[in-house]
């Protein structure tokens, strides 16, 4: 008797028995507790204020039609694009309302859902999309907006149904829980969250304000003008084969008016030939030697922090203090980046090309400047091959204009670039510190 109560403790040690009629997800995720949440405010499942808006319209082939997507990491809904009507095959489509709450079927577990903004209000969505009324005598749409995007409310999400099914339903949607104070506590939780946002909100304009700046400083130290013709006229066009290097769809755009410095070529600034990077395979693992692919760097011309180490390394593919690498395919052609011994040992991806720059010739810091500049972004998009994947090789590159000043004007320019450049980081760390203040306190106060 006594060994068979010792196997009973035993037993109940492992085994956990839950009734299904107590059980809403069938997932080891929620069986073991690891979706609850708790808070200082009563606790309600959105069914009690939400209602689920099954109505579809027919699609006019005349009218003109918005589209709407949401974002994955609960970022929110925004426009995917504008089409006629005759152009959408689905002719059963789902009509947006402001302030709806809507989800994507498939995308949801990984935070794909948000509230519909009012420039979408009457935007159309798919069969795979599920919209939601919010009541609003209980539940502001702004309040469960910032609730959804919390990892306490994600985490009901992210464990809803069995593991190798990433689909939800309407009907989970609405057994998730969130802490609801009342209407008026709401309201002045969400008008402290948006102060902080808003003065976050008034440092990006900043922020874009400088970057337009820094563009119109090139164009003013160059003495130059961006092209009034518009990028794509109407009617025919006719070119002499004498006058064209290329004969694609992009020949011919890329105009600016002459400057006050003369212009070479890139190739007349590089020592030796343009060289490919290694296509080798990485690990997630930081070592001696880092990995640089095109995502790896940012658009200010910096590397970000993670990055992924290769399993072997060839000599020749190590970077040296200078050497210049552009991104030569896809959507990120003619992306730039200046490689500085202060990024460690390091080789390069085969969709880089690295070239050898002459300093005696020109400042690097200036040469990573200038690629960033109107006038070799338009000679990009002159350049880039029209049909398939974006591509520029090697040695095209080499023929890419260059507007060069003499080396202390270069030294002035950087100069400057580099003040505004440090206002921007500088200004960019208080919209972070800012965004993560307003987060810190709303979830505190939401969630304990």
């Amino acid at each position: 008797m006594e060994s068979k109560n010792k196997m009973q403790v035993s037993a109940n040690t492992y085994l956990k028995f839950t009734s299904l009629s107590n059980t809403i997800f069938w997932d080891f995720y929620s069986l073991s507790n690891k979706n609850s949440i708790s808070s200082k405010y009563p606790l309600i499942k959105l069914k009690e204020v939400l209602n689920h808006r099954k109505v579809s319209i027919t699609i006019d082939d005349a009218k003109l039609y918005k589209r709407c997507r949401v974002q994955v990491q609960a970022k929110g809904v925004i426009l995917r694009d504008e089409v006629i009507g005759k152009e959408i095959k689905t002719k059963k489509q789902q009509l947006c309302k402001t302030d709806d709450f809507l989800v994507a079927e498939i995308d949801a577990k990984v935070g794909g859902y948000g509230i519909v903004p009012n420039d979408l209000q009457d935007a159309i969505v798919s069969g795979h999309y599920f919209l939601f009324e919010i009541d609003k005598a209980k539940l502001l749409p702004e309040f469960l907006g910032i609730v959804v995007k919390q990892n306490n409310f994600f985490k009901q999400v992210k464990s809803t149904g069995s593991t190798n099914y990433a689909a939800i339903r309407p009907s989970h949607v609405l057994e998730y829980q969130i802490p609801l104070p009342d209407i008026a506590q709401q309201e002045k939780i969400v008008n402290a969250y948006n102060q902080k946002n808003h003065h976050a909100q008034l440092l990006e304009q900043k922020v874009n304000n400088l970057n337009i700046g820094i563009g119109n400083y090139f164009l003013s130290e160059f003495g130059i003008e961006k092209n009034s013709e518009n990028i794509t006229s109407k009617g025919l066009k006719i070119f002499y084969f004498k006058d064209i290097d290329r004969w694609d769809v992009w020949v011919n755009k890329s105009n600016t008016s002459h400057g006050k410095y003369p212009t070479t070529t890139l190739g007349k600034i590089v020592i030796g030939k343009p060289s490919y990077g290694a296509n080798v395979k990485g690990v997630k693992a930081k070592s001696a030697t880092r990995y640089i692919r095109i995502t790896d760097i940012n658009e200010n011309g910096t590397l970000n922090d993670e990055f992924v180490s290769p399993e072997s390394v060839e000599e020749k593919y190590l970077l040296k203090e200078n050497d210049f690498l552009i991104a030569r395919s896809g959507n990120t052609v003619g992306k730039t980046f200046l490689y500085k011994e202060k990024y460690g040992c390091a080789i390069y991806a085969g969709y880089l090309v690295k070239y050898n720059i002459d300093t005696s010739k020109v400042i690097p810091e200036y040469l990573l400047e200038y690629t960033k500049s109107y006038p070799f972004k338009m000679w990009i998009d002159s350049n880039q091959r029209a049909a398939g994947q974006p591509n520029i090789n090697g040695q095209e590159f080499l023929q890419a204009p260059l507007i060069l000043p003499p080396l202390e004007i270069q030294k002035s320019i950087v100069s400057e670039i580099t003040k505004q450049r440090e206002k921007i980081i500088f200004l960019k760390n208080q919209i972070e510190t800012m965004k993560s203040e307003a987060e810190k306190k709303f979830k505190k106060e939401i969630f304990g």
